[in-house]
């Protein structure tokens, strides 16, 4: 009993003495001269790799290892904004070379009209239109495709259709690409003329 008694004792009072060695190995301890994300990447690259170093090297003396992206840079996905006044601006001149595209469904347009020059693609019952070749789109809208290189100006009724017409073009190879949020309710609502 009084050996028991006495372990439990001396192991009590082991425990202090442990703690302060550990606080003492924790402030003394220096930390490393390189930033921790080479010390990672360094450390992670010798796992798996065979090792190569001696004894005597130690991780300061590992030069740190860059890794690089293979993949392509993604393309441009922000189509430019149009404002009402820079749509008027445009229609205004004769000599522009904008394709200025309405993505309403041809009774709407029958109702209501549209931006002067613009050609209908409607997105709703068309949505390969922009994917179909130059033959089959001058067949079935009446007018030349665009060129891929020629910078679009895309609108509907309100710019949900809109958005989603110029994400299918991106997605076609066009790159120029610009949307009319505000779109034919805007335009409507500011005085623009309407083309019938």
């Amino acid at each position: 009993m009084a050996t028991r008694h006495s372990l439990t004792s001396l192991a009590r009072a082991a425990v202090p003495s442990v703690q302060r060695a550990e606080r003492r190995l924790l402030s003394t301890a220096a930390r490393p001269p390189w930033p921790l994300n080479a010390a990672v990447s360094a450390h992670s690259e010798s796992r798996r790799q065979p090792r190569t170093t001696t004894a005597n090297t130690s991780l300061a003396t590992l030069s740190p290892r860059h890794f690089f992206s293979t993949e392509k840079p993604q393309p441009q996905t922000e189509s430019k904004i149009w404002s009402f006044e820079q749509v008027s601006k445009l229609i205004a001149d004769p000599t522009h070379k904008l394709a200025i595209i309405d993505v309403r469904e041809p009774s709407e347009l029958q109702e209501t009209g549209k931006i002067p020059g613009a050609v209908n693609i409607p997105i709703k019952t068309s949505p390969d239109s922009f994917h179909i070749n130059e033959e089959e789109f001058e067949d079935r809208f009446g007018c030349p495709r665009p060129e891929k290189d020629a910078e679009l100006v895309i609108y509907c009724r309100s710019g949900v259709r809109g958005r989603a017409a110029a994400g299918l073009a991106r997605d076609a190879g066009w790159t120029k690409i610009g949307e009319y949020p505000g779109s034919w309710l805007d335009w409507l609502e500011k005085g623009g003329k309407a083309e019938r």
